[in-house]
């Protein structure tokens, strides 16, 4: 049996990654648990996820939530969820400015595309500088195709 990988996707604007898979579950099923901030450190590839601290059981636009973080050093950081469309489409930012976009497309017979980018491609010098810093660029498409892959491990188990 061949091992299940995620498909980073090529990007043409500075400071973003991409990541794509197929996920044998209905698009319902994977939008609850990208909806639930509790359980996104179930699915962190990058493994800075510590805990969900703050925020509503579910997300909706405009909600915020808090997470603990550790890359390097601990830290908590706000988010706000800016895009949200039922089942297809979630994004949420913080006070850097990138934003994390889950994008889901149902392929009809229970199976769902879902995509996952990050895009930095218009955050402010000091954040431009913490990305290099932490080398979170040049980490985001292998964490983010692991992501993707614990993903689908969760919604087909």
């Amino acid at each position: 049996m061949s091992e299940i990988r995620a498909e980073i996707l090529p990007t043409d604007v500075p400071n973003t990654t991409a990541a794509r898979i197929i996920i044998n579950a209905p698009a319902s099923t994977i939008f609850d648990l990208l909806a639930n901030p509790a359980s996104h450190e179930l699915f962190d590839g990058s493994e800075t996820i510590q805990k969900s601290i703050s925020g509503p059981e579910r997300l909706f636009l405009g909600a915020k939530f808090a997470m603990g973080m550790k890359i390097k050093i601990p830290y908590r950081i706000k988010n706000t969820v800016v895009a949200f469309e039922e089942n297809k489409k979630i994004s949420w930012c913080h006070l850097m400015k990138w934003t994390w976009t889950y994008e889901l497309v149902d392929l009809g017979n229970g199976s769902t595309q879902v995509t996952e980018s990050f895009d930095a491609s218009a955050i402010p010098g000091y954040a431009a500088r913490w990305l290099k810093m932490t080398g979170a660029i040049a980490h985001n498409p292998k964490w983010m195709a692991k992501s993707l892959v614990r993903l689908k491990s969760i919604c087909e188990a």
